[in-house]
């Protein structure tokens, strides 16, 4: 299943990075709204390279491709939404930033964080 969301890119928020069990991990979130009647935000988060590969801007419109991914911390359960592919509307798929989307990428980050 292929899921996207179209919006304006209302904010980017600071990068974050750490050392996990994998070895050394980055990540940043942005927050995207969906026009409509009554217009949604949604905080997507981009791992790694994505980060660099699609330059998101703030103001740009986009469409994120995601994965939609919930886990079990202490008995409360977390859901992340993962970008892994970035495109601008009217750009071919030749010119789209971010990789094939990928099989199953697993991302640990410190086991600690609920997050």
């Amino acid at each position: 299943m292929d899921l996207q969301l179209r919006g304006n890119v209302k904010q980017i928020l600071e990068e974050q990075s750490g050392e996990g069990k994998n070895g050394p991990w980055r990540k940043r979130d942005f927050i995207l709204e969906i026009p409509g009647k009554y217009p949604r935000k949604v905080c997507i988060t981009q791992w790694g390279d994505n980060i660099d590969k699609a330059d998101v801007q703030e103001g740009e419109e986009i469409i994120a491709n995601i994965d939609i991914q919930s886990r079990e911390y202490k008995g409360n359960w977390y859901t992340d939404v993962k970008a892994w592919k970035i495109e601008r509307p009217g750009q071919s798929q030749t010119e789209s930033s971010g990789p094939p989307k990928p099989s199953e990428e697993i991302y640990d980050v410190d086991d600690e964080l609920p997050f």
